[in-house]
């Protein structure tokens, strides 16, 4: 009976998801659901990302959390518009969370919406936005084994970013064994190593981003 439960909680969430997907298709928005576990740098990511876009690309972002307005507030001390879901204990956010969220946000004066997930690397998986792409974080100080104990979530990224590159001579973290462990997974999805806080490897990626955000648009 659980099963079901769940497969009925899905299958209603895909639907919101494809509705999601197609007013961002209308409306030319590149919208990524940014995933990560809590601590490894999903806000200090988004916000060099915000930095080093923001003056040519018109950005809004999406901040998922259980509780507090912390992280939103923190985006919009950036110059950009930040709308806080708080999901009150879910582990995730959904397609219908994030078509609320949407009811603040003007869509024709957005070329990209970052949506920051729950910190969690196993329920995000499971829930489709309607994003365009799937961007999961990892930081050097959690270890090198993450996509051996989350496998799910890296097979479906998109896209990778290995943050606090600059504490790997403090650690034991191989980078050897997180990219096998990686391409194990997911061969195909660019991994970009880079510390947010102090910019190494970001404009690596945030031009990469910047290619899909202007092919979106055209």
């Amino acid at each position: 009976m659980e099963v079901k439960v769940v497969q009925n909680i899905l299958k209603v969430n895909e639907k919101l998801a494809d509705e999601n997907r197609k007013l961002f298709a209308a409306k030319d928005v590149f919208v990524i659901d940014v995933m990560a576990s809590p601590g490894a740098g999903k806000t200090s990511t988004i916000l060099a990302t915000v930095d080093s876009l923001k003056d040519d690309v018109n950005i809004a972002v999406i901040e998922g959390d259980i509780a507090s307005k912390v992280d939103a507030e923190k985006i919009q001390e950036h110059g950009v518009e930040a709308v806080q879901i708080n999901t009150g204990g879910a582990c995730h956010l959904d397609g219908n969370m994030i078509q609320n969220a949407l009811q603040v946000l003007d869509l024709d004066a957005i070329d990209l919406l970052i949506v920051e997930n729950v910190g969690n690397l196993v329920c995000p998986a499971e829930f489709d936005l309607g994003q365009s792409m799937k961007l999961v974080i990892s930081s050097v100080p959690e270890g090198d084994d993450k996509p051996l104990k989350y496998p799910v979530i890296f097979t479906q990224a998109d896209a990778l970013i290995l943050n606090k590159v600059d504490m790997l001579e403090a650690t034991d973290f191989s980078e050897t064994a997180f990219e096998e462990g990686v391409r194990r997974l997911n061969p195909r999805a660019p991994i970009f190593k880079i510390s947010a806080t102090k910019g190494d490897g970001v404009e690596a990626w945030t031009e990469w981003l910047r290619e899909r955000v202007d092919a979106a648009s055209k």
